[in-house]
């Protein structure tokens, strides 16, 4: 007998994990969405990638991630992985903290370059960086359009024979015996061997249906993209954060900048039914973005008046949320709780840069009983319940937002 799996979400995640489930033939699959393909965060990403990250297990992840974007370049029509390199900027005082974790780069086989300003300025002659920042550049890393990127998944699955179902949303979750056995979407039943929940700042309110809570955090992040330039600009993936933000190239000629906003109040969803696409950037954020990025691309900054938004500049203003878990890591893995349930959440500023690596191991969960990787730093099921109701109690904003370790965009 065939089994079947539903996948709750169709935003990068949710798509990766039907796309590499369908290439194991696992059988029936499919994938419920309350809009549109992408709604939600993923057509809102930056879609940085970068693998020098802060954990092992970020770092081995993010590996897949790099290698399956480049396969995909290949597998998936209309959609080009962008491998101009990562550059990962730090000032005096944050640089320490990263260099500290070069022996493990080092342990794990990932390719860096350490680099200060006057290296920088002869290779990237269209970067002008002030001050004395530090620059560890990843080779592998770039970015991906989500606007290619996305539309491309799908098809891929669908040609794979994943039946994406739009407008359709979830109101409840099957449960027999303990074990997780599908879910009521539109009022219609869906019986399933499995189901993965992939529904990002959602996931509290999608959850709470079986009494399952995460310790998640969300927060308001806005980008910003000029309008097409003279010529394009020759950068990596910049992520800026002596700064205060990051940059890239954007098809058309265009750059791409996202602006931090510390004071940023903790966003709690309302519901089920709520649609990202109310949430606009807050005021003033963009001009700081102009005047904070831009001089650091000189000939975006000379073009950036070129915008309609005659404010700031800006051709394209976009905001979304970000998803942090109480130690920083990702969500992912089996519920213990509930056989059969698995979750892929809460990829703090990098769920673009994750979501090949996400699909690849929770494919792995669920076909075969165990991922590539061991993902046990990842496991949901790691979090005490008592502090996790705590947690969530509580209100904070972005600034309060505590890691172990400081710049982890992307």
């Amino acid at each position: 007998m065939s089994r079947r799996a539903v996948i709750v979400g169709a935003g990068v995640t949710g798509l990766s994990t039907a796309y590499h489930l369908a290439r194991k033939s696992y059988g029936s699959i499919t994938v419920v969405e309350k809009g549109r393909v992408g709604d939600g965060a993923s057509s809102r990403a930056a879609g940085i990638i970068t693998g020098l990250l802060w954990s092992e297990t970020g770092v081995l992840a993010r590996k897949i991630s790099l290698s399956r974007f480049r396969e995909l370049s290949e597998e998936l029509d209309g959609y080009r992985y962008r491998d101009v390199g990562c550059l990962n900027l730090f000032d005096a005082a944050s640089w320490p903290e990263r260099e500290r974790l070069l022996p493990l780069y080092d342990r794990l086989g990932v390719e860096y370059t350490v680099l200060d300003r006057a290296e920088m300025a002869a290779a990237w002659p269209d970067l002008a960086l002030t001050g004395e920042p530090v620059g560890l550049f990843d080779p592998l890393g770039g970015y991906s359009e989500p606007d290619h990127y996305l539309p491309a998944l799908a098809d891929g699955c669908r040609a794979l024979g994943v039946e994406i179902r739009e407008g359709c949303m979830v109101s409840d979750f099957i449960v027999d015996g303990g074990r997780m056995a599908g879910v009521v979407a539109d009022g219609r039943r869906i019986e399933a061997d499995a189901v993965v929940s992939t529904v990002h700042v959602w996931t509290l309110k999608v959850l709470e249906t079986i009494g399952l809570q995460l310790p998640l955090k969300s927060f308001v992040h806005q980008r910003y993209v000029t309008a097409p330039l003279p010529a394009p600009v020759r950068i990596p993936a910049v992520n800026a954060n002596p700064y205060g933000g990051y940059l890239r190239p954007h098809y058309g000629q265009r750059v791409l900048a996202g602006i931090e906003n510390p004071e940023a109040p903790e966003f709690r969803v309302p519901g089920r039914d709520f649609l990202m696409s109310t949430i606009t950037p807050p005021p003033g954020l963009g001009e700081a973005a102009r005047k904070n990025l831009l001089p650091l691309v000189p000939t975006a900054g000379r073009a950036d008046r070129a915008g309609r938004d005659g404010d700031t500049g800006w051709e394209i203003e976009k905001a979304g949320l970000l998803s942090f878990s109480a130690d920083g890591e990702p969500v992912l893995g089996p519920v213990e709780r509930f056989p059969g349930l698995y979750v892929g959440v809460a990829f703090h500023s990098g769920g673009f840069a994750y979501n090949p690596a996400s699909g690849v191991l929770l494919a792995g969960c669920v076909a075969d009983g165990r991922p590539e990787m061991d993902i046990g730093d990842f496991s949901p099921n790691r979090f005490d319940p008592q502090e996790t109701e705590a947690y969530n109690r509580t209100r904070i904003t972005h600034s309060e937002y505590s890691l172990p370790g400081q710049s982890r965009r992307h």
